[in-house]
């Protein structure tokens, strides 16, 4: 066995992968283990150098034939390898895979062929061990007869090679080749035979293979020589050649065959069949007409399974000694494109079907995946186009033949982009062509290529002194765009010093997975403002990537610390002091200092005297000066004693007290007294607070005084205009005054009244009249009235009388309760109004509206309307005159709030609540009326009194 393989290696050669393909051959029936080849070797890669250095199936499809070492790639027998089962009769057997190899940081696909050789391990083998064959006597010599055709499963040499023929003197064997590669042999006569010599002969036929040593197989012929039949049939033509399409439909007529027998009867009767009769391959596929020798298609024929047939058909005649002659078809088959492109895609790394993995770290042009495209058709059918489509970071290369590589265009970048959906064509150049469609995803696996990422290059925190050990100070955050192990954070603190030599790591702790801070003890401002440390996130990739961010921890100050006094010395909080006894006014008697160790507002200090006669002394509270505001006197004894408190200006202030007594010594000369000129206040001074306090109550009062002030002028003014005539009346309510005009053509028996409601004139109208009896007499309150809610739906009505047919109203309660329909006021009927009432007119002393005043028309249905008023007008509706000299535009035109009555019987409602005027006040407008000048012919008289009232 040979087994030196031969390495073609082609130049296919990218930057990060090297195609190669490597061509060895064995033998089959080698043993198992038999060593086939080194890719290593042959491809000049020394393991030795790189230890990295590794061999791999892409896809093992031949694992139990073909072993792979992953070490050196040294290649060898798996199992004992029969070639006719592998391959049949194609030749060459080729079993065909992909490597890859990895050495120095580089791949290289290797494609392998190894060719399985055959050994002569099949001998030729006819069909039947004996057969019989007819010959006329009077057969010309030439005449062929044909055989049956041995089989040899081997191929090459060691396939049939020749036949041979025992001894005779009539017949030799001739040996030929068909398309297909099949070697057959004919029997052809050599001499004129003659019944009456020999009838008969036998002869033995042998085919020998090629193989050493030559293997073969024998037949023996029985060849029975006939009687002369005077003419044979005879073809048109002995050799035929045809083409039948792979999808032709059964029944098809493939051709006609047409033999000639110039004999009458049945000696010319011709009868068509295939040689070797129904059990041959011929007969299976097609039929023949016996009759007429048109052939047709029995069977689906498949150009990729078989792509030609010969047919051998054979004429005879009817008649007794009958000699057949033979007509050679050959059918080729045609191919069509019918079959689409196949598809293989072998990932370089993949754990599914469908799915390729490659790393986010691979270079560009790095190799992903192997894709081979087939087609079963010949010719332009089975050429085939192929692309990749999907996305720019991926193309196709040619590897070898038909088969190409994905490789990258660019770096790829997981955390982008972690999966691409590519699409593969394949496509035929038939016509119609036929594609084949194949998705395929690619997903990046993830390289610790992140570094975590704090989510601030800087913490500042916050803590206020006294926390409780344990507690919660913050959490840091990191973020690692990786996936997997390569994206889990883990923190940790980078060890340091901070107070006295001692390791932050007693101050604080942090949760690894978390990133939360807590304290390990607390923290005292007054020895402790401020600490910073470095916090590490790190990932759990390989190598691991790490970053750091800096904590700084500010420790807040709280009012913790009590203030205490530096100066003078204190013992038990008390102290004396010396005091001349000839000090002054203003003499600096002691100045006390005091401290506190708390920061800011909490450490500022203030000094007062708690205890002790502050009349005498007084101290400041900023300096804690303590200075005398009275000269010292023998009244006050030998000891003047005094508590003195400081405090801070926390929220919650701290303070301490202490004792000072100052024990009157003898006097000092005046040089040696201090003199401080006191402030006119107390020692105490007022803060800012507390001016702006006095400041505001001061404002407030002066604001009180000018509301008075005011006031009193308004109703000062009020007085003055009661006693000043005007042009105006105290209207129905006092305080809302309504103009009067007289017009020449009165509509009414009294004087034409406009009313006007001028809201912007104040005045009080009593409604009492002393001038009418007791049983008479009108008593309404100067008050005003409560809005009450009749029986009916709205507010305020008129109610119009059924007697006189006058819109009235009565001020008179029934007394019989509060329900609307026992009281006269809500009385429709009309018996509630006949009832003696003291009524007035509307006419009040003032001046005359103008002319274009609003109006109250003389049928009652418009008035002038205050908002925020209440009061009811009713006016007579019997005309002395029909004749007016009223300007009809004056109402429309008001724009002083006049309202449209809907009906005759309807009321002007006015928000108002005062009390009426009196009856004697309008008395004096009756006056002030009869001195009105009139129209020449505005005379009117009056059958009702026009009546207004208010509730």
């Amino acid at each position: 066995m040979n087994l030196i393989p031969s390495l073609l290696l082609f130049a296919c050669k990218v930057l990060v992968v090297f195609c190669t393909t490597a061509k060895y051959s064995t033998f089959e029936e080698d043993a198992a283990g038999t060593e086939i080849g080194n890719l290593a070797l042959d491809l000049r890669l020394d393991p030795g150098e790189d230890p990295e250095t590794s061999f791999r199936f892409m896809q093992k499809n031949n694992q139990s034939v073909v072993n792979m070492r992953p070490t050196d790639g040294l290649l060898t027998v798996g199992e004992i390898i029969d070639r006719e089962r592998l391959c049949l009769r194609i030749s060459p057997c080729l079993i065909t895979f992909d490597v890859v190899a990895f050495s120095k940081e580089k791949f290289h696909l290797v494609h392998v062929e190894i060719e399985v050789k055959d050994v002569n391990d099949h001998a030729p083998r006819f069909p039947r061990n004996e057969t019989r064959v007819e010959v006329l006597e009077s057969a010309s010599v030439g005449t062929r007869i044909p055989l049956d055709v041995a089989v040899d499963q081997d191929v090459g040499d060691n396939y049939i090679q020749s036949y041979h023929i025992s001894h005779s003197s009539h017949f030799i064997i001739d040996t030929r080749l068909r398309d297909d590669g099949v070697r057959h042999a004919e029997l052809v006569l050599v001499k004129k035979l003659d019944r009456e010599l020999d009838d008969s002969y036998t002869l033995e036929i042998m085919a020998t293979d090629g193989g050493t040593p030559p293997k073969s197989g024998s037949m023996t012929i029985y060849v029975k020589v006939l009687d002369c039949n005077d003419n044979s049939p005879t073809f048109e033509h002995s050799s035929l050649k045809v083409e039948l399409s792979e999808d032709s439909a059964i029944g098809v007529r493939v051709l006609k065959v047409h033999a000639f027998d110039p004999d009458d009867g049945l000696n010319g009767q011709v009868v068509y069949g295939f040689a070797g009769g129904p059990a041959s391959e011929a007969a299976r596929v097609f039929h023949i007409d016996s009759a007429t020798g048109e052939v047709t298609l029995r069977e689906k024929v498949d150009y990729e399974k078989q792509r030609t047939y010969e047919l051998q058909i054979q004429a005879s005649d009817l008649g007794e000694s009958s000699a057949p002659s033979t007509c050679r078809v050959v059918v080729d088959i045609v191919d069509i494109n019918d079959n689409a492109p196949e598809i293989s895609i072998k990932p370089m790394t993949s754990t599914s079907d469908g799915v390729a993995y490659i790393t986010e770290a691979a270079a560009q042009e790095s190799f992903v995946a192997l894709i081979s495209t087939t087609d079963r058709d010949s010719g332009p059918n089975g050429y085939v186009r192929t692309s990749l489509q999907g996305h720019k970071h991926f193309r196709l290369q040619q590897a070898y033949g038909d088969t190409f590589m994905i490789v990258t265009t660019a770096a790829l970048d997981r955390e982008q982009i972690a999966e691409y959906n590519l699409t593969i064509v394949a496509e035929d150049l038939g016509s119609p062509p036929f594609k084949t469609v194949r998705q395929y995803t690619i997903r990046i696996s993830d390289e610790n290529d992140n570094v975590p990422q704090f989510s601030q290059t800087v913490y500042d925190i916050s803590v206020p002194e006294n926390n409780i050990p344990g507690s919660y100070i913050t959490t840091v955050t990191a973020c690692d765009l990786d996936a997997g192990k390569n994206g889990k954070v883990i923190y940790s603190l980078v060890d340091g010093q901070v107070l006295d030599d001692s390791p932050f790591s007693t101050f604080v702790s942090i949760d690894p997975l978390s990133g939360s801070l807590f304290s390990l003890r607390s923290f005292d401002f007054e020895a402790l403002r401020e600490m910073e440390f470095s916090v590490q996130a790190s990932d759990k990739g390989s190598p691991p990537l790490s970053s750091v961010s800096l904590v700084r921890i500010r420790v807040v100050d709280e009012n913790d610390n009590f203030p205490y006094f530096t100066y003078p010395e204190f013992k038990n909080d008390s102290a004396d002091v010396p005091l001349p006894s000839n000090s002054p006014s203003g003499f600096l008697a002691l100045r006390v200092a005091a401290q506190d160790e708390d920061d800011g507002t909490n450490g500022e200090v203030a000094f007062r005297i708690v205890e002790g006669d502050k009349k005498l002394f007084s101290i400041d509270k900023k300096t804690g000066a303590i200075v005398l505001r009275q000269k010292v006197t023998a009244t006050y004894g030998d000891t003047l004693q005094i508590k003195v408190s400081v405090s801070d200006n926390g929220k919650a202030p701290l303070s301490r007290t202490a004792t000072i007594r100052f024990i009157v010594t003898d006097p000092a000369s005046p040089e040696e007294q201090v003199l401080v000129l006191l402030n006119s206040k107390d020692e105490e001074r007022l803060d800012a607070w507390t001016v702006v306090f006095l400041a505001l109550a001061g404002g407030c009062a002066l604001l009180l005084v000018a509301i008075a002030i005011v006031k009193g002028l308004c109703k000062l003014c009020q007085r003055k205009g009661r006693s000043t005539p005007r042009n105006t009346a105290c209207g129905l309510y006092g305080s809302t005054p309504f103009s009067m005009h007289s017009a020449s053509a009165g509509a009414y028996g009294g004087m034409r009244v406009f009313l006007n409601n001028e809201r912007d004139v104040a005045r009080e109208c009593l409604y009492e009249d002393k001038s009418l009896g007791s049983e008479e007499k009108l008593f309404l309150p100067c008050k005003p009235f409560q809005q009450t809610n009749l029986w009916q739906d709205e507010k305020y009505c008129l109610q119009k009388s059924g007697t006189s047919n006058t819109d009235q109203l009565s001020m008179k309660d029934s007394g019989k309760g509060d329900s609307d329909f026992n009281d006269s006021d809500s009385d429709i009927s009309g018996e509630g109004l006949k009832k003696n009432l003291t009524t007035f007119q509307p006419w009040v002393k003032g001046s005359f509206v103008a002319h274009d005043s609003p109006v109250a028309d003389w049928q009652g249905r418009y008035g002038g309307s205050s908002s925020g008023d209440v009061y009811t007008i009713s006016f007579s509706q019997s005309l002395a005159h029909n004749k007016t000299h009223a300007d009809p535009h004056a109402w429309k035109e008001s724009c002083y709030g006049t309202s449209t009555l809907k009906a005759r019987n309807s009321a002007l409602t006015y928000l108002r609540t005062e009390a009426l005027p009196s009856y004697a006040a309008h008395r004096a407008a009756v006056g002030i009326d009869q001195r009105l000048e009139l129209s020449p012919d505005g005379l009117a008289d009056s059958t009702a009194s026009e009546i207004a009232t208010t509730f």
